[in-house]
């Protein structure tokens, strides 16, 4: 029989982020939707508690950077291995990490200091080297340009390499953290006459000669996060900052620099989930002061409306919570889980809009004032069926890898 209880070194670094979702995210979370493009200084103090947890060799709490198992790290924990078998590394610990912090504020989680999503890009394609690098820096990522949203493969910003450096030019929008964040992983192309082969990933220097905030969005939701326009205008950087190998294999096309989503995909849905977590606890109390009990012993047609439907969002969040974990597992056993990273992608997007809005419209006029946090849940929860990959993308995705059909053959 399968264990499906968390082991409990992972249950331990859970339980962290946890307490700083609610101790430090969930108090500050209102004032900083109010206050968009302050920045939130309480999250000063996570820096050196996240900084100091790595140089300890802690687990980070954040969960943002997903990735690699650091070389020799084992499982001391006899029950680590409980959970669909086999090991449980960075992955899985950055995914549930991610749910929790996500739980207290996303948009918070999203703006903690050296935990950007460009720090999954790093860990999924950076060689020995640049990991020793890069490994302590803050770094958004930079992918989606004014030409394109979720086709990542139309990728326009130029890197031609002059002597030592890479120029680069181009405009990249929507980027999370960029005005905050030390360095920007920006995709370009190296080559535009060889396709998508070409695509590769450079980390930037936030201060690199050539790059400029162009403006801050104003937003519906995550108002805490910081996101931003950038502009590379012969911006250049040093040779050896192109991530993984710079040779561009047409036969394996641009399938390294998609390794990324592969890694961040699940944590994206780990933020939906945790949100949609939130968003169902407060539901349940706001039912239970109106009267309205929910039992797991009477069929759901015999309980009130309102019950009944609490149920079916509670299952379909227990369903993405699971494909999430799988997802999450697979990365660290080194299993290919493009598959199960869109799944999970694309069924707790789907799931967090859903819930969060059903519970504003189930908590009636409480749900839509501000009194409480569901209407904030609920604006916050649709960038996430959104970036790392739209709903339509994901779909497109899983339907490739099911029917083992090439993008040229499905589109």
């Amino acid at each position: 029989m399968i264990n499906l209880e968390l082991p409990k070194k992972l249950r331990f670094s859970a339980n962290q982020a946890h307490q700083v979702a609610a101790q430090i995210f969930r108090p500050i979370s209102r004032k900083y939707d109010l206050a968009e493009h302050d920045y939130p200084v309480e999250l000063d103090t996570m820096s050196a508690m996240v900084e100091g947890l790595a140089d300890s060799g802690t687990q980070d709490i954040s969960g943002a950077t997903g990735g690699r198992k650091a070389e020799g790290e084992g499982d001391a924990d006899p029950h680590a291995t409980e959970l669909l078998g086999n090991s449980n590394g960075g992955n899985m610990s950055a995914l549930l990490n991610a749910l929790e912090t996500s739980w207290g504020d996303v948009g918070l989680m999203l703006s903690i200091p050296y935990q950007g999503l460009g720090n999954a890009a790093i860990a999924a394609v950076a060689t020995d080297e640049q990991l020793d690098r890069f490994g302590k820096v803050w770094a958004a990522m930079a992918i989606t340009e004014p030409s394109f949203g979720s086709d990542s493969a139309a990728v326009s910003t130029t890197a031609v390499l002059d002597g030592d450096e890479w120029v680069l030019n181009g405009t990249k929008i929507f980027v999370t953290a960029g005005s905050r964040a030390t360095h920007i992983v920006v995709w370009a192309s190296v080559d535009r006459s060889k396709g998508r082969a070409a695509i590769k990933s450079f980390v930037v220097p936030r201060d690199a000669k050539g790059l400029s905030v162009a403006r801050l969005e104003h937003k519906l939701g995550i108002k805490a996060s910081d996101t931003a326009e950038l502009r590379l205008e012969d911006c250049r950087i040093p040779k050896d900052n192109i991530l993984g190998s710079p040779e561009v294999n047409v036969e394996k096309g641009f399938a390294g620099v998609m390794q990324t989503f592969d890694n961040t995909r699940p944590l994206v849905a780990a933020m939906a989930i945790g949100v949609g977590r939130a968003a169902l606890e407060e539901l349940r109390a706001v039912l239970t002061d109106a009267g309205v009990e929910i039992s797991y012993d009477i069929p759901a047609m015999n309980q009130p409306a309102a019950a009944a439907e609490f149920l079916r969002m509670e299952a379909d969040w227990e369903a993405a919570y699971l494909l999430a974990l799988r997802a999450g597992w697979m990365a660290d056993n080194k299993k290919p889980n493009s598959l199960e990273a869109s799944m999970s992608k694309a069924k707790a997007g789907r799931m967090g809009t859903d819930v969060t809005l059903k519970a504003v419209e189930l908590a009636g006029a409480l749900g839509y004032s501000q009194r409480t946090l569901l209407e904030k849940w609920g604006r916050d929860s649709k960038i996430l069926d959104i970036f790392e990959g739209t709903q339509q993308i994901q779909q497109l995705i899983v339907a490739r890898r099911v029917l083992n059909l090439t993008s040229d053959k499905l589109k």
